[in-house]
């Protein structure tokens, strides 16, 4: 697969001015940071309050805005010209990822900075939070593909973001439900376990088996997004 610098650049930019000037889109960017300040003034202080507004990101952030940037092109059919275009497929799906991934682990930083968090092993979970953000554009792409208007798109990817976001809460009605007790290999599960585990006495194991379970999740997100993405191509 040849990969050209240039033509990642150019869908960059592309995604960069299409975001700036869809303020219905680019306003989401501002919801995680709110709820983020509004926790640290009502001092919470556990692990759980520090990762609501972190997932939010991922919902409205990098899930959302990923799945209209996506759909945006298909209603103007800028996206069959960019499928017919010398450009491969890492090329398009490498350009239209990068701008939401960058924003992505802005708006994570700043969130965390807002919340109060302080996380005893920044490292460890820094590439936990990455690894979120390739799955969460991997899940947002493939909603863009479904959808064929932005709107529809809001649509879409709506019950995504509940079900991964906060699939977490789920976990707290496992002893009423069992069946719910699933939840905890849901990304955002893993992700605050991971996150927990982290603030006492932790062996290798209990950080890898999360971080694997994400690059599971990622892996299948990112296959089933190749494969639609082809199949669009000779609709």
């Amino acid at each position: 697969m040849n990969i050209s610098i240039a033509r990642i650049q150019a869908i960059f930019m592309k995604d960069y001015k299409e975001f700036s000037r869809n303020y219905a889109v680019s306003v989401m960017i501002f919801l995680p940071l709110i709820l983020a300040f509004a926790y640290n003034k009502m001092g919470t202080n556990d692990i759980d309050s520090y990762f609501l507004p972190i997932n939010l990101v991922f919902a409205v952030v990098t899930a959302y805005v990923q799945c209209c940037l996506i759909a945006e092109e298909k209603e103007k059919n800028t996206l069959r010209s960019l499928m017919l275009s010398p450009a491969s497929l890492g090329d398009i799906l490498i350009g239209k990822s990068l701008f939401v991934f960058i924003v992505t682990i802005v708006i994570v930083s700043l969130s965390i900075f807002l919340v109060g968090y302080e996380p005893a092993n920044l490292f460890l979970l820094a590439i936990a939070l990455l690894l979120s953000s390739v799955f969460y554009i991997a899940l947002g792409t493939l909603c863009g593909l479904f959808a064929k208007t932005i709107m529809e798109a809001s649509i879409i990817v709506l019950p995504v973001m509940f079900i991964f976001s906060f699939g977490p809460f789920a976990l707290t009605l496992a002893s009423v439900y069992p069946i719910l007790d699933i939840a905890k290999w849901l990304p955002s599960a893993q992700l605050i376990l991971l996150a927990d585990t982290l603030e006492g006495n932790y062996s290798s194991m209990d950080y890898i088996v999360p971080m694997l379970t994400i690059i599971a999740w990622s892996a299948v997100a990112w296959l089933a997004t190749g494969l639609l993405y082809k199949k669009r191509m000779v609709d």
